[in-house]
Formats: structure tokens, C-alpha cells, sequence
């Protein structure tokens, strides 16, 4: 089993000094990656479903539109020049919010600089809102657009003469420098865990990275090895091998002192959260993200180092 962690984007543990700590403290541990969230601008009002609460009220999981949140790529780019060897996710990019060609030359540039350490989650997004404001593609033709979006990105990673034609973006007679330094391109985490992600997953990403941890619907063992089955499935359609797929969950938040209710995923006693973590690994999973953020960094980076010792350094 791989690691990684979120970032913080917003708050106390977001300025300079204190998000630097936590990267360096993850990549002085042994994590595997660090992920970072995206959002460009947020609207005062939301009527958009937010998928991660039980209400679905994104103002009452979050003070949002007050909170601050730092640019996906920059930060990570920040990230990359005080780490060494800790993977850097964006999880997930939402991929109708840019240019496709700026996007895929702000990905490869950073992966250079990296020297090859670039993941690139991807997601469909989920706020109509905050498409209207940067006057992405129609809201409801995300999907279609996310799927040719990646397939420009490849096309322009991959040719010495990048050429391509579709409803969305179109290119020809262009150079497209750098490429990436992973080849054939940066490994492509597919996120979401609805029909038409796995789908996507199956067709075009490298991994597939729903998020575990929805209160309303947290994603267990079960339900995950029927999605996996799916996965497979698409996968074999396509001529894929299904083997050749990982698979990243976002996982609860790890809290070892909670003790209320019924016992939740990835809490109570170390010995617990081991077992937690083989039986997902029994079921397909190859990467678990866990959320340690709190608005100290140095509390962040003692739950970081707790797990670390606990739990990562024995499983």
C-alpha cells in the first residue's frame, strides 16, 4: 500500500511557512504523495449540490466564501522546489476550467521541474456556479469535455506534431515544448465514483480515485469491489489490461481518539486502522489518501507522524 496526504488550501496552515513544514514533513516520512484541491473562485452564493456533506450545503460543510483557497498548479510548483521525492497529485483538476493547451503546458512544465514527479488527478467538477464565472464549456457537457481535454493533453505530450480536431479544441502545425519527463506522459488518476467516471477510468487514466470518505455515502469494502468489477469490465472492452489499473481512495479522516458510535473506517486503535488498511488492499485498493489537515500545521504534522509510525512503517 501507497500514502499520501491532502494539503491544505485555505486557513492558518496554508501561509507560506507552515504549508512548506507539512510538505517537507511528508516527504521526510516516506509518504507517497501530497494531493492538492481545486477551486478558482468562489461564489458567494451556491445552489449546487455539494457532494462531499450530508446536507449538501457547501456554506455549512465550509465557511467558503470567506475561506481562502490557493491555485492547484502553483502551489504544487511552490511544493516541488523544497521536496525531493513526494508524488504531487492535483486531486482533482478540474479539467474544463482551463485551456486545454495552457493546461497541458502548465502539467508538463511542472513535471519538468519536478523532475517527473506529476500526477494529474482529474475530475468533471461539480459547482455550475463557478463554470459560469470562468466561462468554461456548458456545465452539463462536462463529461464530454473532460474526456477531450485528456485526450488533447496526451496528443500534445506524446506528438513531435501535435494535430487534433474536436468539438472542443482543436490544433495543428504547432510545437508543443517541454514534454513531460515521465513517458509516455504523467500518470493520469481518474476521479469520482459515478458510471460514466469508472467508464472514464477504464478508457483513459492510469488509476482510478474516488473519494472514500462522503459522510452521506462513505464508499466500504463492498461497494467498492462492485465498482472494481466494473472497472475491470470497461477496462476488458476496451482491450486494456485490468491489472494495469490502480486504485487511489480518498479515506476518512483519520482520528485514532475517536471513540463515539459505532467504530468508523480508519479510527480507534492502531491495530484497527492496520486492519482497515489490508482489507481494502484485499479488495483492489493500491493508494489510500488520508485527510490529516486541522488549522495548526504542527498538529497536522504530529497526526502525520503518528500514522507514520503506526501504521505506515508496519503495513
Amino acid at each position: 500500500m501507497e500514502y499520501g496526504f491532502y494539503l491544505p488550501s485555505g486557513g492558518p496552515a496554508a501561509q507560506p511557512d507552515a504549508l512548506a513544514s507539512i510538505a517537507k514533513q511528508g516527504d521526510d516520512l516516506g509518504f507517497f504523495c501530497m494531493v492538492m484541491p481545486d477551486h478558482v473562485v468562489q461564489p458567494r452564493s451556491v445552489e449546487s449540490q455539494y457532494p462531499y456533506s450530508l446536507t449538501g450545503d457547501l456554506h455549512k460543510a465550509h465557511d467558503a466564501a470567506v475561506e481562502e483557497r490557493l491555485e492547484q498548479v502553483t502551489t504544487l510548483a511552490f511544493l516541488a522546489g523544497i521536496t525531493e521525492r513526494i508524488r504531487l497529485v492535483t486531486s482533482v483538476m478540474i479539467i474544463p476550467y482551463r485551456n486545454p493547451i495552457l493546461t497541458a503546458k502548465m502539467l508538463s512544465t511542472l513535471d519538468m521541474l519536478s523532475k517527473g514527479r506529476l500526477i494529474l488527478g482529474a475530475g468533471v467538477g461539480w459547482m455550475e456556479e463557478e463554470f459560469e464565472l470562468l466561462n468554461a464549456e456548458p456545465f452539463a457537457e462536462r463529461g464530454a469535455v473532460t474526456n477531450e481535454y485528456l485526450k488533447a493533453f496526451i496528443e500534445l505530450w506524446t506528438s513531435d506534431n501535435p494535430t487534433f480536431e474536436g468539438k472542443y479544441v482543436n490544433f495543428s502545425d504547432i510545437t508543443f515544448l517541454p514534454k513531460p519527463v515521465q513517458k509516455p506522459y504523467p500518470p493520469i488518476w481518474i476521479g469520482g465514483g459515478s458510471r460514466p467516471a469508472i467508464r472514464r477510468a477504464a478508457q483513459i487514466g492510469d488509476c482510478w480515485h474516488p473519494v472514500g470518505a462522503i459522510p452521506a455515502a462513505p464508499l466500504e469494502p463492498e461497494e467498492l469491489a462492485e465498482k472494481l468489477a466494473l472497472l475491470r469490465q470497461d477496462a476488458e472492452k476496451v482491450g486494456r489490461d485490468p491489472a494495469s489499473l490502480q486504485v487511489s481512495v480518498k479515506a476518512p479522516l483519520y482520528d485514532s481518539s475517536d471513540t463515539s458510535g459505532p467504530r468508523r473506517r480508519f479510527t480507534g486503535s492502531p491495530d484497527e486502522v492496520r486492519q482497515d488498511v489490508q482489507t481494502y488492499a484485499d479488495v483492489g485498493v493500491t493508494h489510500l489518501i488520508f485527510d490529516f489537515r486541522v488549522e495548526s500545521a504542527n498538529e497536522t504534522n504530529d497526526r502525520m507522524a503518528k500514522f507514520a509510525e503506526e501504521v505506515m512503517a508496519v503495513t
